[in-house]
């Protein structure tokens, strides 16, 4: 049976530290190479494999249940814009992954959802292996091949997921679902019990995520217009030089 901190669950924390090291030390030794391009497409296709075979499964007759089967979470759309920002690294994916990936997906290796399912049922082997991937595809290409989040990748990832909390409150309202827990809180307890009532909670969650992703953002961005500024003093210098020689050579006696 499954327990949250037992040693299954720390032994995919565990995998989650090795793995993320390994990908950043690699990424960077091979970055801007075509290695690194078919490395990524690699890890493309290897979410792919783990999770599609995992929604075939529980799109089956035994396992179909309405209220849990649909790829409408936010760490199914998570895994869809990992593969794509791993395949072509287009901006937008690459910011969705960045926000997604390192603030929701990666939360399920603080309070994992289980029930009781340990290793080596399916259920825990596909549970792990989505939530690695996605989690290993966000670092991975942030610091390992260097990819940057933008105040433009912000802009995209707060109004996807504000569009997708929207189109979740009317799905949920006609299929008498809760997908996203944006209807109703988790009937078990969690920490949206702190963030006041509906629909209070989904703007205190909104206004905190939304701060948080702006922390994650701001470092890069003055990281950026230092170097650009650094540069563009070093350039400067560079260009100034011959002249200063020049005056120099001129300024000798003949």
């Amino acid at each position: 049976m499954f327990l949250a901190y037992g040693a299954s669950h720390w032994a995919a924390i565990a995998v989650l530290a090795v793995g993320a090291a390994v990908l950043v030390a690699w990424g960077r030794r091979h970055r801007d190479t075509a290695t690194a391009t078919r490395v990524s497409r690699v890890l493309a296709l290897a979410i792919v494999a783990v999770v599609v075979p995992f929604q075939i499964y529980v799109l089956l007759p035994g396992q179909w249940n309405p209220r849990t089967s649909l790829p409408l979470q936010l760490c199914d759309l998570a895994w869809m814009a990992a593969v794509c920002a791993l395949w072509s690294r287009r901006r937008w994916a690459f910011a969705l992954i960045y926000y997604w990936g390192l603030t929701l997906t990666s939360q399920a290796f603080l309070t994992p959802t289980l029930d009781g399912r340990d290793f080596p049922h399916l259920d825990y082997v596909m549970f792990w292996g989505l939530h690695l991937l996605v989690v290993w595809a966000a670092i991975y290409l942030t610091w390992g091949l260097g990819l940057r989040p933008d105040w433009r990748g912000y802009a995209v990832a707060v109004a996807a997921t504000v569009g997708w909390g929207l189109a979740m409150l009317v799905f949920n309202d006609l299929a008498g679902t809760n997908y996203g827990f944006v209807t109703a809180k988790p009937p078990g307890g969690s920490l949206l019990d702190l963030l006041g009532d509906w629909p209070w909670y989904l703007l205190t969650e909104l206004a905190l995520g939304a701060a948080v992703w702006a922390l994650l953002t701001w470092p890069w961005t003055l990281r950026r217009r230092r170097d650009h500024r650094d540069g563009a003093t070093s350039g400067t210098a560079a260009r100034d030089l011959p002249r200063a020689a020049r005056g120099h050579r001129a300024s000798q006696p003949r």
